[in-house]
């Protein structure tokens, strides 16, 4: 059911716990399955090509919920830390199913999440420091022709997205 990198990271989950002086927060949870993950970032400044550039200079988080939600929260601050804001606004839940070697369809929404969260913490960073928020199309993206987590529907499964009837 799981692959081999889903056990190991939520058996031994990498940056878990809750960050000190955290930049921005973001948390989501869905009140169906009772997931919930909180996303902490801490936002540095680097030189990259002559110009100043943010980026993930930690992140951690805290996940209530199944094995696939601890191991998605996991391997998504694997995914994000060093990464530029742009490039961690970028990531996908897809990119986080193939980090994984893939999820069971009724955890796909365990991706999601995580992703919704980190990309709330990174916009609302944004929003602290008077820039622009990036807009996100990944809802529209994830369920254009599917359901995002693998429910008949948004009644069902509580994720928010509009599906299609």
């Amino acid at each position: 059911m799981y692959t081999d990198k889903v056990l190991a990271h939520f058996k031994n989950p990498s940056n878990q716990g809750v960050l000190d002086n955290p930049s921005a927060v973001g948390e989501k949870g869905n009140p169906v399955c009772g997931d919930i993950m909180k996303m902490y970032i801490k936002v540095g400044s680097r030189e990259k090509d002559g110009q100043k550039e943010e980026y993930l200079e930690e992140i951690s988080f805290e996940t209530l919920g199944c094995a696939a939600a601890i191991a998605v929260s996991s391997a998504l601050t694997d995914l994000a830390k060093n990464k530029s804001l742009q490039e961690v606004l970028a990531l996908t839940r897809q990119d986080v199913i193939d980090d994984l070697g893939g999820l069971p369809a009724p955890k796909i929404h365990c991706s999601m999440l995580g992703i919704d969260a980190l990309h709330e913490a990174v916009n609302d960073y944004l929003k602290k420091e008077g820039k622009e928020v990036k807009g996100n199309d990944q809802k529209e993206k994830d369920c254009e022709h599917e359901h995002c987590c693998g429910h008949e529907d948004e009644h069902e499964c509580g994720c928010g997205h509009e599906h299609e009837e």
